[in-house]
């Protein structure tokens, strides 16, 4: 599932290629990708606008458009990625790493386009179809955002909880941006059993999992995706932790599906 990092590469390609085009086409006719919006109302709301700015919080990302227009929210699903379409039909993508055969010009999994008058293109493409759009999303109700939350900000996070510490990272509104793969690294780097309460880790072991959050993200979005990170082999049932060669653990923790060292993760 694209987490963060993919978010990020996927709001990079907008805000590299596909701002100030006009729009003078929308393809909104997917009212499952596109609902609350009957098809037609984002075309209508976007046609003759441009996007003015690409942002992203957490796994959310949304477009500014020009002329006091509404924001553009676009969420990626469990597969979605972004296309930018040149003229001459070379494309540019950012988002899930997923390949399936996908050629240049393949539209089956397309879900929503934006058409430019200069023969550009933005794709949202998505062969799950889990992925979202909608005009002017709820982006206030989300927490700091994991790339960007300082020390002070994820001390109070995490401050007078009794939930799992993970279950905590995936919690969207304490903070944005962490999914299952991610939390798993994070709690593997810094050496904290996912299952344990929020309210018994030390100061330290907060600090610790902070910096851990950082350099897991910068290491995923430096990589191409979650999928690169150093523990994410040996999630799986005869994995062994990458640090002490000890036989990694899974359990359901936080509703995911979870693994950890029980000798280093404690």
């Amino acid at each position: 599932m694209p987490e963060l990092p993919e978010v990020e590469t996927a709001r990079a390609i907008i805000d590299k290629y596909a701002l100030d085009r006009r729009i003078a086409g929308v393809d909104d006719t997917d009212a499952y990708v596109c609902r609350p919006h009957a098809p037609g109302d984002i075309r209508a709301a976007l046609l003759g606008r441009t996007l003015t700015g690409a942002y992203r919080r957490g796994k959310s990302m949304w477009c500014e458009t020009s002329g006091s227009g509404p924001l553009l929210g676009i969420h990626l699903g469990m597969s979605g990625k972004i296309v930018f379409s040149d003229s001459d039909g070379v494309e540019h993508d950012g988002g899930d790493y997923w390949d399936r055969g996908r050629k240049p010009g393949d539209h089956r999994f397309t879900r929503f386009a934006l058409q430019f008058d200069d023969g550009t293109f933005m794709l949202l493409v998505d062969p799950r179809r889990l992925g979202r759009v909608r005009l002017d999303p709820p982006v206030e109700k989300l927490g700091p955002d994991a790339r960007e939350i300082t020390r002070a900000e994820f001390r109070r996070a995490l401050d007078r909880s009794t939930v799992a510490v993970k279950a905590r990272l995936l919690d969207q509104e304490a903070m944005a941006g962490i999914g299952n793969l991610l939390a798993d690294q994070a709690l593997w780097l810094a050496k904290i059993n996912p299952a344990k309460p929020v309210d018994e880790l030390s100061r330290p072991a907060i600090d610790r999992l902070y910096q851990a959050v950082h350099e897991s993200v910068e290491a995923a979005i430096a990589g191409g995706g979650v999928h690169t990170l150093s523990v994410i082999p040996a999630r799986r049932n005869d994995g062994r932790c990458p640090r002490c060669n000890t036989l990694m653990r899974r359990a359901t923790v936080g509703g995911r599906t979870t693994y950890w060292c029980p000798k280093d993760q404690k």
